[in-house]
């Protein structure tokens, strides 16, 4: 009993582990790579970082801002047919600005909080990237360039962009609004759930369908031309066959059935190798007397 007490003890003691709730993770002490890369062990990850240097066409900081941006599930709620998405879907920001985005991940999940699009001579790859594997939190801070611009801001986790993790970013006044930003824009492709197929969608199911159904028919048919010779051999053999194996036992008839395929089978052979024989061989040249 004591034995049996103490295996459950420590079999709880190595599962409780998976059960308990995910701590959060405040991502502070990140390991410094060069060019804005900054990224630690525990999934989080900065690119693009820009701290102090000024963009071309910017004198000066122009204003410094904070933001914290949540990212989640439940973001989602109140836009149907999302999965994910942030709790803020627009911002907007005076050129020259310095901010500093404290990106949040509500989920169990990675989530990202990505711009693409800036200077390329100064953020790599024209990016500014933040990404935590959730939940936890994780800080970034980049300077804008002087132009009106619309930036795109999303998810770039496969499918968590399209599923709704996406808003837009104005410099100054923008360059006008993007598609399909949940609650702010309308979507291109809007969301049907009435349940029914559209229009131009079903014409060319039916011609598929009705294609598809005579190519069945007509390979279900009744009559065949493989029925046909079957059923003239068996009516032709049958009485031989009859005949043949009248008097026997089960075992007696299987016996010269297998005869009978061999006999064939060497028959065919003969008959095969008497062709190659016949049309396949070279005749000798003869060559001619010295």
């Amino acid at each position: 009993m004591r034995q049996l007490l103490l295996i459950t003890l420590l079999s709880l003691a190595v599962s409780s582990p998976a059960f308990a709730k995910k701590q959060f993770i405040d991502h502070n002490r990140l390991m410094d790579h060069g060019d804005g890369h900054l990224m630690d062990m525990d999934g989080g990850m900065v690119m693009g970082q820009n701290i102090n240097t000024l963009p071309g066409g910017c004198d000066q900081i122009e204003a410094v801002e904070e933001i914290t941006v949540h990212a989640g599930h439940k973001y989602a709620e109140k836009f149907p047919g999302r999965m994910f998405a942030f709790d803020i879907q627009e911002y907007q920001f005076e050129p020259c600005t310095k901010l500093t985005v404290h990106f949040v991940n509500d989920d169990n999940i990675r989530h990202q909080w990505m711009m693409h699009g800036l200077p390329k001579y100064l953020y790599p790859k024209g990016m500014f990237h933040l990404e935590v594997t959730g939940p936890g939190k994780i800080s970034g801070t980049l300077i804008f360039p002087p132009n009106d611009k619309t930036y795109l801001v999303h998810c770039d986790i496969s499918q968590h962009m399209e599923k709704g993790m996406k808003g837009q970013l104005k410099i100054g006044d923008g360059s006008g609004d993007l598609p399909s930003i949940p609650g702010v824009t309308a979507n291109v492709i809007q969301d049907d759930y009435s349940g029914s197929i559209p229009e131009e969608l079903i014409k060319p199911l039916s011609k598929a369908a009705k294609a598809k159904a005579s190519e069945a028919q007509a390979n279900n048919s009744g009559f065949s031309w493989v029925m046909v010779i079957g059923i003239l051999a068996g009516v032709l053999l049958a009485p031989v066959l009859i005949r043949r194996f009248k008097g026997m036992s089960a075992g007696e008839i299987i016996s010269a059935i297998v005869e009978m395929l061999s006999q064939g089978i060497a028959s065919l052979i003969k008959i095969v190798s008497g062709l190659i024989a016949k049309y396949g061989s070279k005749k000798a040249i003869e060559l001619p007397d010295k």
